[in-house]
């Protein structure tokens, strides 16, 4: 019986039926590429805090400048996104002066009201 059960081991050991196929390992590499990018995508959501973004409790405000030099102010508050442009364009419209304000030597800006 011993010499059954050994020439049954052997006769499966060295048969390689299904492992001529040169395409195999190409499946493993994609496993492994997949894997990757999704813990590059992890690890970059958590440099960022990107997952604030998604929380509906949290308040974000980000300053974006555009390669045009244009600024825009996105603002997200709950489930609320707005997104502000901002032009340099000072004093449109109607109103009226309140006062000057000054910076001293010291870092402190003082207001002096108009009389």
């Amino acid at each position: 019986m011993k010499q059954n059960e050994l020439k049954f081991l052997k006769r499966r050991r060295f048969n390689k039926k299904g492992n001529d196929d040169p395409l195999s390992g190409v499946a493993n590499l994609f496993d492994i590429g997949l894997v990757f990018v999704v813990s590059l995508l992890l690890a970059l959501m958590s440099v960022y805090h990107i997952q604030d973004f998604f929380n509906d409790k949290s308040e974000i405000t980000i300053m974006k400048k555009s390669a045009q030099g244009k600024l825009e102010i996105i603002m997200k508050k709950g489930k609320e996104i707005k997104a502000y442009k901002v032009s340099k364009k000072i004093g449109e419209g109607e109103g009226e002066k309140l006062g000057t304000a000054y910076r001293l030597k010291n870092g402190k800006i003082i207001y002096i009201p108009e009389k």
